[in-house]
């Protein structure tokens, strides 16, 4: 057979092997090509993790029921006066409150009293913060609010109902109706302790609505804190950062790696009712998640989260925080009212004004990230479910101590807190309140 008719015959068996090995060996033998711009790393570790990049399986989204108002009837029971008590989001706590026992007891409101309050440099009442007609103009249809009352009672000083203290549940109607039947015109310090999910629903949804739709800041406060949130790099998370001395001496527990200074200042505040629990009580309490984190553990704990470094960060926090070097060593692109405002502008303001600042930023900002479930953060925190604003978290001190009290550290630890914090933020819990404003909708 010539060489010609041979190669007709077999030139497939040639020629098919040679084709599926060309793509091997060009890459054998051509010049070596520069790194992929994306590469793996070397270590089995996954790339760096976003705690905001996982995918949600529930949000909370303001319930509809309550939108609508619910009018109360022609006749009033008399006024009633809410008495405030606290820095300003705990003021705006009771007031929430007093909102919905207005309308429980069907009474008209008169604008609500602020306290003056030395420990919280503080002599602001309410319309030096808040909006008064806008919140007038919002709860009406819910709760008469008036900012004026008739000459006959005017005069008068309210008859002062404290609830404050009850312990427990109690019955607004049955312990402070036949006090305001009786003077007209009565000053209420609502309960702490109350159970609003008892409440008819018109009284539920006066409180939504007086709460989370009717407090605006005035225009002069809303303007300063609009300013101080222009000032801060874009895009920014806002830290509600809480390590204060009388807020470590209020908790009772020790720390063995603080300074001699802070520890000086936490034994300063130091109440003789509430010493430094020791032994299984102080393990007990803080495997419970009732001590405070620390600034370098709560720097830990966002770099488990994938919080990169470079993170433009808001402190809200108040004066006093104590081992700040902990986070600032770490995240070194913070920022604070103190410097971003002019130094006359801040050494003006009030403790409820500087409060307001804080709570304006943290509402709008990209990111919440709280180390405490306080009244700010509570408040906060609704206000952004409210806005649709899902990147939202309260970290985990419980999940912190029992961890550490189990002998995790380093990466160990870092792992165990990305699964506690992703399981909690996919499930949408601490995004706001557990309440009947809010209501659960699966995505």
């Amino acid at each position: 057979m010539s060489a010609a008719g041979w190669w007709a015959q077999h030139r497939l068996r040639v020629l098919l092997p040679v084709l599926f090995m060309a793509p091997a060996l060009f890459f054998l033998f051509s010049a070596p090509s520069p790194p992929p711009l994306f590469t793996l790393p070397a270590s089995r570790e996954l790339p760096p993790r976003l705690i905001w990049a996982q995918r949600r399986l529930v949000e909370w989204r303001p319930c509809r029921w309550w939108r609508k108002a619910m009018p109360a009837p022609s006749r009033r029971n008399g006024y009633i006066r809410i008495d405030c008590f606290g820095g300003l989001n705990q003021l705006r706590r009771d007031l929430c409150d007093g909102i919905g026992v207005a309308r429980l007891l069907n009474a008209t409101m008169v604008l609500p009293k602020f306290e003056v309050a030395a420990y919280w440099n503080e002599s602001s009442g309410f319309a030096d913060v808040f909006d008064v007609d806008y919140f007038i103009e919002q709860t009406r249809g819910y709760v008469e609010v008036v900012k004026d009352m008739p000459a006959e009672i005017a005069y008068k000083e309210p008859f002062k109902v404290d609830c404050s203290k009850r312990k427990g549940h109690f019955d607004y109607v049955e312990s402070v109706l036949p006090a305001l039947l009786e003077h007209q015109y009565i000053s209420l310090t609502p309960s702490m302790n109350q159970r609003r999910d008892r409440n008819p629903p018109y009284a539920k949804a006066s409180y939504c609505q007086g709460c989370y739709n009717a407090l605006r800041l005035n225009r002069n406060v809303e303007s300063k804190a609009i300013e101080l949130f222009q000032a801060i790099p874009k895009p920014f998370l806002s830290l509600h950062l809480r390590f204060e001395p009388d807020m470590v001496a209020y908790s009772r527990c020790a720390y063995s790696s603080l300074s001699s200074k802070s520890l000086e200042s936490i034994e300063a505040v130091h109440g003789d009712g509430r010493k430094v629990l020791t032994g299984d009580a102080a393990r007990l309490w803080r495997n419970r998640g009732k001590c405070p984190l620390t600034p370098s553990e709560t720097a830990f704990i966002l770099q488990a989260l994938g919080i990169p470094t470079n993170t433009s960060i808001y402190l809200a926090a108040g004066d006093g925080l104590m081992e700040l070097e902990g986070f600032t060593s770490i995240y070194q692109n913070i920022h604070t009212k103190s410097s971003l405002l002019a130094h006359e502008d801040f050494e003006r303001m009030h403790g409820n004004t500087k409060a307001a600042l804080d709570y304006y930023v943290s509402v709008n900002s990209d990111a919440y990230i709280a180390t405490f479930f306080g009244n700010m953060d509570k408040m906060v925190t609704a206000m952004r479910t409210m806005q649709g604003l899902q990147k939202t978290l309260v970290l985990s001190r419980r999940a912190f101590a029992n961890y550490t009290a189990a002998g995790l550290a380093g990466e160990q630890l870092a792992e165990a807190m990305w699964d506690a914090h992703r399981e909690e933020y996919i499930r949408g819990r601490g995004s706001a309140l557990p309440e009947h404003c809010f209501c659960e909708f699966k995505l």
